[in-house]
Order: C-alpha cells, then structure tokens, then sequence
C-alpha cells in the first residue's frame, strides 16, 4: 500500500447494539448482586460468578499471580471490549466499573499483558435495558479510552503470535508459517492505520513489493515474508501485470531469513512501545469522536483500495481474511459513535439504520466463503461475479457511512 492510500483513523471496539461504554461510576450506585470478584492467576481468570443483572457492575480484581495483569469483558464476539483494567501489579487489586446491558460477554485475564489471556469464560446480563448517565462530554472521552484499550489489547495479542510466525519461517517450517500469516495479519489490518502515525513504520511492516521500489525504500515486513512463503511459479506476474515476478527475485537464504524475521518483530515491538505511550493517548484525545466516525470509512476504503482486487496478498490469496478485519474495524469504530449519531434527530436515526443495514449484508456476504475464526478459501477462488456482488455492497455501505461525522458533529 502506498502512503497516500494510509490515512490516520481511528477503529472503534464496542458492539453496535445493546453495550455501554464503561466508566467510573460512583460506588454507591453498585449493588450488593452487582459487585464481583475477580482472581488472576499465571493460567486462571475466576469470576464469581458467571451471571448478573444490567446495571452498574463492579469486577474487584485481585492479582494473585507473578505479572502484571489485565481484566477484560468483551463482547460476544470475544474482541470488543466493554470494559478493562490494566496494570494491575501482582499482590494488588483493581476495581472494573460498567453499566452492563442485557446480553452476552466474556471474561478473560491477560497475566503480563500480552497474548490472547487465560481463563476466558462465558459472561451473561440478564433483565432490562438501563439508561446510560454522563454528559455528552463523559461518554466522548469513555469512547476514546475503549478504543485505546482495544488498539492496545489487538497490539498485545499481535506480538506473541507475530514471534511465532516468525519463528517459523525462520525455521523453515512453510507450513506452519503459512497458517499463521492470515491470523497474524488480522490484528494488524484492525488497528493497521496506528502504524502509519510513525512515520515510515507502516512502509517498514506492510508495503508491497512494487510499493517499496517505487518509493525507494527497502522491502521488508509481512509482505517480504509471504513472497518466501509462497514463491511465485515460473512465469507469474507481479500484481501489476507487466512485470514478472521472478525478476530481480531470489528465495531468501536461512540467513535471510533470519535478518527478516527479526526486523519483523522489531518494528512490531516499535508499535507495541508506541500504543502503551502517553503519546499515543495525547493523539488520540486530539482527534477525539470525530477521528474515530473517519477511521470508518477508512477501514472500507482499505478494502476498496486492495483486498476486493487481490493486490494485498498477492503471493498467498489470503485477501478475505485482511477484508473481514478490515470490516470488523470498520464496525467496531461505527459502534463506538453509532450513540451520538443516532441522537441526532430523524436523520440521524435513519443514517444508523442504514449504516446497520450495510453492515449486515456485507458481512453475511463474507460469511458466505468463511470467517476469520475458520479461515477464509484463497481469493483465486472468488468469481468475478462474487467480486462484484462484494464491491456493490462495500459502496453501498461507505455512502451512508461517509455522512457519519458531520452527522455526529452537526
């Protein structure tokens, strides 16, 4: 991808239905049936219980293992968060406040704050739905700091499954390498756009081939990696279709190898270090709602500009995986404001419903070849009238989504 094509956005990490943005609440709104425990250990999560009534729900977090840790409760897509606590030091104990909805979660403790945690387990808030309290102000800024805390926690699982993959292709073991790539790449592709903040670090992790050259620059990263792993057969063309691939083009040695699967996980290392910065929380406090309502059209313009042609990954046709996180980000940035738009009158009511609508038919659409969870066929695969039928949906998606930040700042 070139840089122009990178603009600076913000995704989101809420449900779009039925969840409220967590925040501080006062204690004596918690009732006696809405106060938890919570213990973590080095491999356990144990809440006390695994249902509750919606309404203010406090998680008292004691650690009790040797790391720092983290308490989540996601959404029932096991991704977005609801609400979490961080930091939180062996021996110490932290208390977790949300206003939960009626509906379905997960629980899950991140010991030394890294990887998918240990101990996710199923979360039900049964009764009715409650009123969410705080001024337009509060709920703004709870919105930046849910998406901050799921840019951290995608960064945090991306890390370890990234050292992985890397050590795998270092090894020489193509076929475990292989089935990594598409899961590594997905954290990446929902939080992508934070990297380009840093200057040339997105060109360093994600840039094409033909992209590096005509920048310069040299090629290194994610796609550098997949060109070894699935080396283009005797006459295949570049994504270009002029240019053939084998030109310039040798197989890396195990040497090479090596030097690319370690600038790999140090420029990786360089976003994980920039998302736990207080940089990074100035930054997005400057954008505010606003850079989260464009960073959603953005994720669907990254699909529109690559993945629905096949360019992204060339060489493994794992495109679909790269376009469904793109969607799940997209989403998730649209839930986070979805509120402010829909409390916009009329019109913002009928943009919501629209925005819903697209979203809908466009993930049952790529439902139809798989899931990020089961995996997604090669791209080669998908007929040109599959192709259409997927372009038609994106843009009858991003016309309605486009309107989404005037509308919020009307």
């Amino acid at each position: 991808m070139t840089l122009a094509r990178r603009p600076l956005i913000v995704v989101g990490a809420v449900a779009a239905l039925g969840l409220a943005l967590s925040g501080c609440v006062a204690k004596s709104d918690v009732s006696s049936a809405g106060r938890l425990t919570v213990s973590s250990t080095a491999d356990a999560c144990t809440v006390s219980s695994g249902t509750a009534t919606s309404g203010t729900l406090a998680f008292d977090v004691s650690n009790r293992g040797d790391e720092v840790t983290e308490f989540y409760l996601l959404a029932e897509d096991g991704i977005r968060i609801v609400g979490e606590v961080e930091n939180v030091a062996p021996g110490a104990s932290r208390t977790l406040t949300v206003v939960a909805q009626p509906g379905k979660y997960f629980t899950v403790c991140k010991p030394g704050m890294v990887g998918e945690g240990v101990g996710k387990g199923a979360f039900s808030v049964t009764g009715e739905k409650v009123a969410e309290r705080g001024d337009d102000a509060e709920q703004k800024n709870k919105a930046v700091s849910l998406y901050a805390a799921f840019v951290k926690d995608q960064v945090g699982r991306l890390l370890p499954a990234a050292k992985t993959f890397a050590e795998a292709y270092r090894g020489g073991d193509d076929t475990a390498a292989k089935q990594q790539f598409p899961v590594v790449r997905s954290y990446y592709e929902r939080i992508e756009p934070v990297a380009d903040k840093l200057g040339t670090l997105d060109p360093r992790l994600d840039f094409r081939e033909l992209d590096a050259k005509a920048d310069g620059i040299d090629w290194t990263g994610f796609h550098r990696i997949e060109k070894d792993l699935w080396a283009p057969a005797p006459g295949a063309m570049n994504s270009d279709g002029t240019t053939p691939a084998a030109k310039d083009w040798t197989p890396s040695t195990p040497a090479e190898r090596g030097v690319y699967a370690d600038k790999l996980l140090a420029d990786l290392q360089e976003l994980y270090d920039h998302v736990h910065s207080d940089a990074f929380l100035k930054d997005l406090d400057a954008q505010g709602i606003a850079g989260i309502s464009n960073g959603a059209i953005s994720l669907l313009d990254e699909v529109a500009n690559g993945k629905i042609t096949g360019e992204e990954d060339w060489w493994s046709g794992t495109d679909l995986s790269d376009f469904a996180a793109n969607v799940e980000g997209s989403k998730m940035a649209f839930s986070l404001v979805r509120d402010f738009a829909d409390g916009k009158g009329a019109e913002g009511k009928k943009l919501v419903s629209q925005i819903d609508r697209g979203f809908s038919a466009l993930e049952a659409e790529l439902a139809v070849h798989g899931s990020l969870t089961d995996g997604f066929p090669p791209y080669s695969t998908v007929t040109e009238t599959q192709k259409r039928d997927l372009t038609d949906l994106l843009n009858a998606l991003a016309e309605p989504l486009s309107k989404l930040t005037g509308t919020i700042l009307s």
